[in-house]
């Protein structure tokens, strides 16, 4: 039997179903953008102080602003009610709240934004039959998860709301590591679809590689959510020293010593410090042994890429401390690192194991 023509039906199979899964790469990359813009956005809302001036949690009317005078007095007269207005804004004027207030307002209006522009299209292909069946319990799994993110983003808020001046460290981090598992996942799955199959295999090693790299890069991410929590980068503004010591003096004041690592300021800020220089110098390894290995195109522009992101996040971070933390260079930084984030993500997925679809597994339901 020829080969070529052997072949060929499979082909024109694959490029048929390539061709049909484009929208369906197409709406998952938007959901990605949509997600990382809210993350920017919340790390905005969090540097301007603007978090808890919505003090009440209303998913459907909620999406209406205060459009009188009355309305916004409404507003702040319950944000003044909290401790942060009390001890933080006391006397602060309608006009200062309501800057803080559209920051807030923001941030929830896209997250509602997020859920429909992930959940309608997902209903649509699903009705017409555009997903394979291999994408449906991912896919479902993702729009629980964006469910149980808007649960979750308010008890963060709610932590800030009676005896705190902000809101806890330890939702914050939560809330963030939901919405970048969110967003793994969704990019995962789109990356999945406009590359195909695996065509080749670097073995265990490599993927172990990229591992590291990822689970590095996700640690170091969660500890800066700590730095944010506790406001940890206000203070020794000094780099490569803390205020002249490799180790801040205090770093293990609180018992059990565990605790120094997301409630002690000096030890939070060198842990993130530590992750950093780390997965820096973990990634730089492995761009320079890959350098001179025999890889795909595919993983080596994903290399490259990673190698460059990081550079460019060593340097927001460095300068972002130095100057006490700017507003700009501090939503710079965190956007830096979900664009690391994204960058191992790329680069462990050309590391993945050759597991080519199977006629049943790409068939639509």
């Amino acid at each position: 039997m020829d080969i070529t023509t052997a072949t060929a039906p499979s082909k024109k199979a694959a490029a048929q179903l390539r061709g049909r899964l484009d929208p369906v790469a197409a709406w998952l990359f938007v959901c990605c953008g949509l997600i990382f813009l809210m993350v920017v956005v919340g790390g905005v809302t969090r540097l301007t102080l603007s978090g808890l001036s919505i003090t009440e949690w209303r998913p459907v009317v909620g999406v209406v602003p205060p459009l009188s005078a009355a309305d916004w007095a409404a507003e702040f007269a319950k944000y003044q009610q909290i401790p942060e207005y009390r001890l933080v804004h006391y006397g602060m004027t309608l006009d200062e709240f309501k800057s803080t207030y559209w920051w807030e307002y923001a941030h929830r209006l896209l997250g509602r934004l997020i859920g429909i522009a992930f959940a309608a299209p997902f209903f649509w292909f699903l009705l017409r039959a555009r997903l394979p069946r291999r994408l449906v319990p991912p896919l479902c799994g993702i729009l629980l998860l964006g469910f149980a993110q808007g649960g979750l983003g308010w008890y963060m808020v709610e932590s800030g709301l009676a005896d705190r001046v902000e809101v806890s460290q330890y939702r914050l981090v939560a809330h963030l590591a939901l919405a970048l598992a969110i967003y793994v996942a969704i990019l995962w799955v789109a990356l999945g679809i406009v590359t195909g199959p695996a065509r080749g295999d670097l073995g265990a090693c490599w993927r172990r590689v990229g591992d590291a790299v990822l689970l590095l890069v996700a640690v170091t991410i969660l500890a800066g959510g700590f730095v944010a929590g506790t406001r940890a980068g206000l203070v020794y503004n000094t780099f490569p020293l803390m205020d002249g010591r490799l180790v801040p003096e205090g770093y293990a004041q609180l018992h059990p010593i565990a605790l120094n690592w997301f409630e002690n300021v000096a030890a939070v800020q060198f842990d993130h410090r530590l992750l950093a220089v780390a997965t820096a110098v973990v990634i730089l390894l492995v761009w320079a042994v890959g350098w001179r290995a025999a890889l795909s195109r595919p993983v080596r522009a994903a290399l490259h890429g990673l190698a460059a992101v990081t550079a460019l996040q060593v340097a927001l971070g460095i300068t972002t401390l130095l100057l006490v933390v700017p507003v700009s260079l501090a939503a710079a930084h965190q956007a830096g690192a979900v664009l690391l984030l994204t960058a191992a993500i790329v680069f462990r997925h050309t590391l993945r194991r050759v597991a080519p679809m199977d006629a049943e597994a790409t068939a639509p339901i």
